[in-house]
């Protein structure tokens, strides 16, 4: 059964917390989306692992 995961993550822009929801039906997922204080675009990387545990990164659009 798949569930969304709420997670902090800080972004690498303004450096503000922000909250993201992973859904776990997804082992893993990379997509774009905006800081919800700056509104700048970050690249979300999210696993899911096998026991449920959710990792999450962000890094600026233009990192590379």
């Amino acid at each position: 059964m798949s569930a969304l995961h709420e997670l902090p993550i800080e972004c690498p822009y303004c450096g503000e917390i922000v909250s993201l929801l992973v859904d776990d039906s997804v082992p893993a997922q990379t997509y774009i989306e905006d800081c919800q204080v700056c509104c700048q675009p970050m690249v979300i990387r999210a696993v899911v692992h096998a026991d449920g545990r959710c990792r999450v990164e962000a890094r600026r659009e233009d990192d590379g």
